[in-house]
């Protein structure tokens, strides 16, 4: 009897998409970031970003509606709000992201 060859799959470039924490897919996908951007770095991105007032903002309107205080809630309230805002909004966002990193 033959033994059949097992195909390796090919390494990845990035870790699969749920082994990368939801802050790092919230910026992916509102376009803040770019998907190859390393862990550390996008939680700093997102730390900023959740610094931003306009954030914080619509954030703050959205934890007065649903009373949202604990800290998972912030990931939420944070995605919720960019989530809220309009791709001009967003591009500004990510235009005052980039003045901070310089």
């Amino acid at each position: 009897m033959k033994r059949r060859k097992q195909n390796k799959p090919a390494p990845q470039t990035h870790p699969p998409a749920l082994t990368v924490p939801s802050y790092h897919r919230i910026l992916v996908k509102h376009g803040l970031i770019e998907k190859t951007l390393s862990i550390p770095d996008a939680c700093e991105v997102f730390l900023k970003v959740g610094a931003d007032p306009e954030v914080q903002k619509l954030r703050r309107k959205l934890e007065l509606g649903n009373k949202m205080k604990h800290v998972p809630a912030l990931y939420l309230a944070t995605a919720m709000a960019l989530q809220s805002m309009t791709k001009q909004e967003l591009e500004a966002l990510k235009s005052r992201m980039e003045e901070k990193r310089v």
